[in-house]
């Protein structure tokens, strides 16, 4: 039987499920895959994941009282991840309440529209109707006028923030990628600023109520670039790696998270957003691409056989995508040869991966992987297709597998 889609097995699934909801990204991965990977494999007890974004496979290693370490290069996203796996005390559940009632009040009363500090979003109207983006603006000008400085109570706040920015944006999630509604209302409705601020409340109660059940492990967040886990990780003796790195599909993640990181500081201009994609495996936003053109191979083609001839006739079409398949395989290479001096001996890699296609080339990246992890030392790689992914006939999920020797 062909494998379905299986919506069950993608971030929508994880929408549902408490924290894991907290905020829409696609980039997450199923919580569903972390918890059977955890049934079948009842002695894993320290896990790594180095491509942690939105930190699912951390939170449900917490939930099962797990020790796990967390990596992203993302700092928006580890943050995010530090927040959903945090635990939270009563005292301060009940002042973070308080307090988001205070920021709606001193909205509510505040007259006054102009001067206040909006995010340099390109394009930012095609995002906000201004009204919105008033009362938006307003709401977190009031956060940072009760909590100036980061501390969980914030935290939690700045969770429902996000919540609130993108369900009333014109932003459009009914394609792989984002796009944005055609003929958005830029009208102002009766009372919408009322229910705007309710909305905040009602998503804040949401948010607290999951934050009162404690997490019984420990998960820890290192800002990190998981290419040099060699040169810079001392931690040694992970029993698994569970993880879900980029996809070699040229599909740039900072095009989601932009409302986020620039609303709450991270990123403060485009060409900002094309440095962190250079940097991360497999992006490809603004100069992230141009620099492709100046790039040159390392030599992982020499290890890879099989990358040759696709990487040729990618070429064929687009010379900078044939380099952006190549560098995304020496970037992975380079991450590979780094693990193998972290994980125990016995421990286990568990990848979840989507190959891609460019032009009329199939890039097999499930085959890839398991060439690359048996070259860099893992042995009894497994490849298991896990969902047919919601795009060209062709394009799967995959769970590959691996060990490394006892």
């Amino acid at each position: 039987m062909a494998p379905r889609q299986r919506a069950d097995l993608t971030f929508k699934d994880n929408l549902k499920r408490a924290r894991h909801g907290w905020v829409r990204l696609t980039p997450a991965y199923s919580v569903k895959i972390v918890e059977q990977i955890l049934f079948k494999n009842p002695n894993i007890k320290y896990i790594l994941d180095p491509f942690s974004g939105t930190g699912t496979t951390g939170l449900v290693a917490g939930q099962y009282g797990l020790r796990c370490d967390l990596y992203e290069i993302n700092p928006f996203l580890l943050w995010l991840a530090k927040v959903k796996c945090a635990n939270y005390s009563s005292d301060r559940i009940r002042d973070t309440k308080e307090i988001a009632y205070k920021i709606v009040d001193f909205a509510r009363r505040d007259r006054d529209d102009h001067g206040l500090w909006l995010p340099f979003i390109s394009n930012i109207e095609r995002w906000w109707s201004p009204n919105r983006l008033v009362v938006l603006a307003k709401v977190f000008q009031a956060i940072n006028k009760f909590l100036p400085e980061l501390c969980q109570e914030k935290d939690l706040l700045l969770v429902a923030f996000c919540r609130l920015i993108i369900q009333w944006s014109n932003a459009a999630f009914n394609h792989q990628s984002m796009s944005f509604k055609e003929n958005s209302s830029q009208c102002r409705m009766f009372d919408e600023d009322e229910e705007i601020y309710q909305v905040f409340l009602n998503d804040l109660d949401e948010i607290l109520l999951e934050a009162s059940y404690n997490i019984t492990g420990v998960v820890s967040t290192h800002l990190f670039d998981s290419r040099n886990i060699a040169i810079n990780d001392t931690s040694h003796g992970y029993d698994a790696v569970i993880t879900s790195p980029p996809y070699v599909n040229r599909m740039s993640y900072i095009r989601e998270l932009r409302p986020y990181m620039y609303w709450l500081g991270y990123l403060k201009s485009a060409r900002e957003a094309g440095e962190l994609d250079w940097e991360a495996i497999g992006g490809t936003w603004g100069v992230a691409t141009s620099r492709l053109n100046d790039w040159s191979p390392d030599g992982v083609s020499e290890i890879l056989p099989r990358l040759n001839p696709l990487i040729e006739e990618i070429a064929q079409s687009s010379e900078v995508l044939s380099r952006y398949v190549h560098k995304y395989f020496e970037d992975i290479s380079r991450h590979l040869s780094g693990l193998y001096h972290v994980v125990a001996p016995g421990g286990q890699l568990y990848y979840i991966v989507g190959n891609s296609k460019f032009y009329d080339t199939l890039v097999p990246a499930e085959e890839l992987y398991v060439d690359l992890m048996k070259k860099h030392g893992f042995e009894n790689t497994h490849i298991e297709v896990i969902r047919k992914r919601n795009s060209k006939k062709e394009l799967f999920e995959f769970l590959v597998s691996a060990t490394k020797p006892l």
